[in-house]
């Protein structure tokens, strides 16, 4: 596959992580019955926050979350989305869910790669990979006046992360990266978020040490 091909296909997994983020931030900007405004700026924040801190990171200026209008305009129409049929989106609640997952896996996979291209090391790629997966979620949670999730909730996010973006800059330095081996590092990101939801696994707290273990926590997705 030539890199033109590669390019593309990579573009396309942003915009789509960036929409189904945009989702998220939106429907967390209508739980918090926040005018259309406040609704737009959600949506912007949650699919390109990790995109800005990313390309802040590599020195790739002005960011594409605020430069591109292709991402820009992504975020925002979905944003309208939810403001318009936001009780529709509701009901939908366990699609939301997989789509945030797909999201995260989206955002890690592209962020290591483009941390990569820029010309950072591993564990700087990696570093910029996560940023770019939990930075838009951070700052969503920030802006409502909330604990970020990632920090307080227990469940597996930043690790499934971790995890693939260490796997794609494994992949990259071994000379295996390419658009089936990035599916199916979306595939293990998204799989282990969803998995870890639908079976209550959780990460040990620190008043409750190990004791937590990885499985006691049974529940419904997102709960």
């Amino acid at each position: 596959m030539d890199w033109f091909t590669h390019l593309h296909f990579n573009t396309v997994l942003e915009l789509a992580g960036v929409f189904f983020a945009a989702l998220a931030g939106g429907l967390a900007g209508v739980r918090k019955n926040f005018d259309v405004f406040g609704v737009l700026v959600l949506a912007w924040a949650t699919g390109l926050g990790g995109g800005v801190i990313r390309d802040v990171l590599i020195g790739a200026t002005p960011p594409v979350g605020i430069a591109n209008w292709r991402f820009v305009t992504t975020a925002l129409a979905a944003g309208i989305m939810i403001f318009f049929f936001h009780p529709s989106v509701e009901r939908m609640r366990r699609t939301v869910i997989v789509l945030d997952a797909w999201a995260l896996a989206f955002f890690v996979l592209l962020g290591t790669t483009k941390g990569l291209l820029a010309g950072a090391g591993p564990l700087a790629a990696i570093v910029v990979g996560v940023l770019t997966g939990i930075g838009g979620g951070i700052l969503r949670d920030v802006l409502v006046g909330e604990v970020p999730l990632v920090l307080a909730d227990r469940q597996l996010y930043a690790i499934p992360a971790f995890l693939g973006a260490g796997i794609t800059a494994a992949l990259w330095w071994a000379g295996w990266l390419n658009v089936w081996t990035q599916i199916g590092v979306v595939l293990l990101v998204s799989g282990i978020r969803l998995v870890s939801l639908r079976l209550g696994w959780v990460v040990p707290s620190a008043g409750r040490g190990w004791s937590g273990r990885w499985g006691a926590r049974r529940g419904r997705m997102g709960a």
